[in-house]
Order: structure tokens, then C-alpha cells, then sequence
């Protein structure tokens, strides 16, 4: 969306574009040629798009007008009529240019939808002449008493308009999953599964749409056919965005999803591409920050095979992408229980994980280091990744994740640094209870870039969860080897309480003035 500041007949010339079937004297009203403070904000929508981007033109159109309709509220509150009026009018022609535009590029809309589009367009005009009324008196009296009827106006025109967007929406997920459905071409699918992704990039909203209208069931029956293997990396990372809602997750489970998935990561013939897709949806449907997790039973039932076929996906990856994608799924399936920690050990996950941290094009960003070291901090919980570490020369790898800083200062990845640091000290403070990685960890110096870490907010990025994990490695790496640190460093960040510290540390480059 282009945001554009320019005068009022600039606007009404670009609007002009875009405006059909409304009076020229209404596009004129919402055009007054008098500029007031907050003129300049208002926003206009590009005419510049292509006939296949209806869809988008449409998000596009409602986006402007829902923001119109919280700005007319914001006007409203401080009485300014002249400006209700006008930005009225100017959602009157919006809602009208929509609805033109949206008949014009889809055929066969239902009754239900064509009553809503004449709901919306009598209340539009109903509260056009509502702020035209108020705008030609100045009575205090009658103003106050229309004000609330305004509102109440305002709320029905809102109202009205969500639900004619929830219908248009429903209806286009609706032609495209009968397209998946029907059609046994090649071509026509893609077509339609790409375009059913599309909708899945607007938000969580639709994802629950198109859950709900079968969109899971479509694709996975998608998947179960050979004639479509060309599509299975597109269809599976569709299918990724929709399981991000909990609609989306209790369709998988209805289909079996799950089982396919595995199906999928353990079939050899079918191509990285696809088998990484899968690891996507893994790593969707694992993800510890979901709130829902009643399809994880199924998942229970397949984890060994699904954790083998990932784990030699991580092995055998061919980029960065790959490893990525596989990793992460396994770095979810570690929350799960100690039981896929215990998997990944007799895989020789370790072994491999440690080895390919030394591959820069395979782990070539803090995001995959950050799968890694999740994964290896949630295996240390188990005594026997302690040798397995040092055969791998895993203490030296933590070493340089405490190093970790971010290239580009992009707020993503300065994050991921963070978490990369946090889970190496988390990993550090853990295996240390070995008295052989203790031993390994100070002989690296591994503890004074622990105290740098505490003591320098800027080495953290100013994060308090590297500062407590820092700690808490070094008080654990402080008593199998007293003798590392300086008397000073001990009477501060390993002698006193651990929030003692923290509260020290925190406080190191605070200012008082």
C-alpha cells in the first residue's frame, strides 16, 4: 500500500482511478479544498496493480477502509464534524468501489453475500447523511443528542462491513479448494495451490478460513497422490502456514496428517526439496509455543521414524535451508520428553549435529545454530552426552556460540543471538557436572568469556536471560575449578545469592543522573 502525501485534487484525481459508479459531487465533499492539520496523513491507494492481484487490491481497499472507520471514531470523540463528514463520504465511495470491483472479477457470489453488499451500501448512505445533517447545524444540543446515534451508526456500518469481508473471503477459499478438489490438472492445481498460500500470508484470520472449509483435508489428499509428487513441496508448506491455528491442527489429526508426514520423511524417492517441506509442518505442528497440543498422541505413535528420517536429513542436507528446516524440527521434538533425547543419542545425532556446525555453508546463520543448540542443550539433561561432547569437540563449539553476535543488527537476529548465547551457557552449566567437560571448558577459557558476558551488558545485547544462564554457568564452572577466576570476580558473581549478582550485574552501566 502506497502512502502518499499530496493535495486534495492530486487525491481526487488519483481516487478517480479507482472510484466507480459514485457522485462526483461525493468524491468532491470528501475532498475539501481547505487543508487541515491532519490532511496530510490520509490514505490513498495506489491505482497501480494488475488484474491478477484482485484479491490483494480488495485486502488492500478493506484495510483502508476499517483504518477510515477507526479514524472517523477518533474524530468523533473530539466533535470534529466537518471531518466526520467528509472522511464519511470518503468511506461511502470506498465501500461502493469495493463491492463494484469485487462483483466485476467473481461470478456466481451468493444471495447471502448480495444481501449483505445492500445492507452495507443503505447503512453507509444512512450515516453519510447522518454527519451531513450535523454539519449543517451548529446547536450544541442537537449535536450531543445525534452523536449517539452516530455512534451507533458507526458500530452497525463496522459490523456490517467485517462480515461481508469474512463472506468474500470464505467464498474465494471456497472456490479454490473446489478447484484442488476437482481438478485433475496439473497446471489448475498449482495454480490454485499457490494462490490458496497466498491467502495464507494475510494472517491468522484466514488460516482459520480456509481450515475450516477443508482446506487441510484438500491438501493432504493432494499429498496421497503420485500424480501430484511435482506439487508436494508447494502443497506441504501451505499446509505449514495453516497449522499455525488450532483449527488447522485438529484437521491434520482427522486426516491422519501425521502419518503421511512420516510417510513422506522416511520415503527416499521422493526429493529434499519435499522431505524438508515436511520438516516444516513437523516443526509447525511441534512448536512448544503452541497452546493446543491434542494431536501430539498421533505424533507419539510415529516420533521414532519421524526423528530418524530428520535426523538423516540433517545429515545428508545440501544447504543451508535444508538443515535448517530439519534441525528445527528436531529442536521442537527434544521438549517433548527425555525419550527423544535418548533417540537422538543412539542415532548419533550429536556426532552429527557437531559436524556439521563446522560446514559454513550448511550452518551459515545464528537461526541454525540456534536449532542446534537447543537440541544440545536439551540432550545434556542425559549423563552420557557428556563424551559424547568432547569426542565431538562440542565444548569448543559452545565456546564460540558465547561469541555469537549478529551482522546486520537485524532485531530477528540479534534474538536469535541472544537464544544462541543463553542455550550455550544453559548447555555449559549442565554438561559441566562432568568433571571432564568442566576440565575442557576452563582449559578453553571458557569462564573469562563468561565473566565479559556478566560484566558487559553490551556483549548480552542487554539481555537478562544470557546474564542469568552466564551465571549460572560460571558458578557451576566456579566449583569444579575455584582457581579460574579472580578473587574479585568471585566475591561478586559466584559468592553472594544469584539475584544478588544479577541485581550487581544489571546495574553495572546504569546512570543516576
Amino acid at each position: 500500500m502506497h502512502l502518499i502525501q499530496v493535495d486534495s485534487v492530486q487525491r481526487w484525481m488519483e481516487d478517480l482511478k479507482l472510484m466507480t459508479d459514485c457522485e462526483c459531487m461525493c468524491i468532491l465533499q470528501s475532498k475539501p479544498i481547505s487543508i487541515e492539520k491532519d490532511e496530510q496523513n490520509e490514505l490513498i491507494l495506489s491505482s497501480q496493480y494488475s488484474t491478477c492481484d484482485n484479491l490483494q487490491l480488495l485486502l488492500k481497499r478493506a484495510w483502508i477502509i476499517s483504518t477510515e472507520l477507526t479514524r472517523i471514531a477518533q474524530k468523533l470523540e473530539k466533535n470534529r464534524w466537518q471531518r466526520v463528514h467528509s472522511m464519511t463520504v470518503r468511506v461511502n465511495c470506498h465501500v461502493r468501489s469495493m463491492i463494484n470491483e469485487y462483483n466485476i472479477f467473481t461470478r456466481n457470489s451468493s444471495e447471502e453475500m448480495h444481501q449483505f453488499e445492500k445492507l452495507l451500501i443503505d447503512k453507509c448512505s444512512e450515516f453519510t447523511a447522518f454527519t451531513e445533517r450535523c454539519i449543517q447545524t451548529e446547536d450544541e444540543q442537537i449535536l450531543k443528542s445525534m452523536k449517539s446515534c452516530i455512534n451507533e451508526t458507526l458500530t452497525t456500518v463496522a459490523q456490517y462491513f467485517g462480515q461481508l469481508i469474512e463472506l468474500v473471503l470464505t467464498h474465494k477459499a471456497q472456490n479454490l479448494l473446489r478447484q484442488i478438489e476437482l481438478s485433475d490438472n496439473v497446471y489448475i492445481t498449482e495454480s490454485a495451490i499457490s494462490s490458496l498460500f497466498s491467502l495464507t500470508q494475510e494472517g491468522a484470520h484466514l488460516c482459520r478460513i480456509i481450515a475450516k472449509e477443508g482446506g487441510v483435508v484438500a491438501l493432504f489428499k493432494i499429498c496421497r497422490q503420485d500424480c501430484f509428487r511435482c506439487l508436494y513441496p508447494q502443497t506441504l508448506r501451505t499446509l505449514a502456514s495453516i497449522c499455525c491455528v488450532e483449527e488447522g491442527m485438529h484437521q491434520l489429526e482427522k486426516v491422519d496428517g501425521i502419518l503421511c508426514l512420516a510417510d513422506i520423511l522416511t520415503d527416499s524417492t521422493h526429493s529434499e526439496a519435499t522431505r524438508a517441506e515436511a520438516a516444516a509442518v513437523i516443526a509447525q505442528i511441534t512448536s512448544p509455543h503452541l497452546t493446543f497440543t491434542q494431536h501430539l498422541s498421533s505424533f507419539l505413535e510415529n516420533m521414532e521414524e519421524i526423528v530418524t528420517a530428520l535426523v538423516k536429513l540433517c545429515q545428508e542436507a545440501s544447504s543451508g535451508e535444508v538443515f535448517l528446516l530439519a534441525s528445527a524440527a528436531l529442536a521442537n521434538i527434544t521438549f517433548f520428553d527425555t525419550v527423544a533425547c535418548e533417540m537422538l543419542l543412539q542415532l548419533n545425532a550429536m556426532k552429527i549435529l557437531l559436524a556439521a556446525c563446522s560446514d559454513k555453508q550448511i550452518v551459515d546463520t545464528p537461526y541454525s545454530r540456534d536449532q542446534v543448540v537447543t537440541i544440545l542443550a536439551n540432550m545434556s539433561v542425559l549423563d552420557q552426552c557428556a563424551s559424547e561432547i568432547i569426542q565431538g569437540n562440542g565444548v569448543q563449539l559452545l565456546l564460540e556460540m558465547l561469541f555469537e553476535r549478529s551482522s546486520s543488527g537485524n532485531s530477528a537476529e540479534v534474538a536469535a543471538c541472544e537464544r544462541v548465547q543463553q542455550k550455550s551457557a544453559v548447555t555449559l552449566a549442565r554438561l559441566s557436572r562432568d568433571p571432564e567437560v568442566a576440565d575442557a571448558a576452563v582449559k578453553l577459557r571458557c569462564i573469562p568469556r563468561l565473566i565479559k558476558l556478566c560484566r558487559s551488558p553490551t556483549e548480552r545485547n542487554n539481555s537478562d536471560s544470557v546474564l542469568v544462564a552466564c551465571l549460572a554457568a560460571l558458578r557451576r564452572l566456579a566449583v569444579m575449578s575455584p582457581d579460574g577466576l579472580e578473587d574479585s570476580d568471585f566475591q561478586q558473581l559466584v559468592k553472594p545469592r544469584l539475584v544478588d549478582s544479577f541485581l550487581l550485574c544489571t546495574n553495572m552501566e546504569e546512570s543516576f543522573v
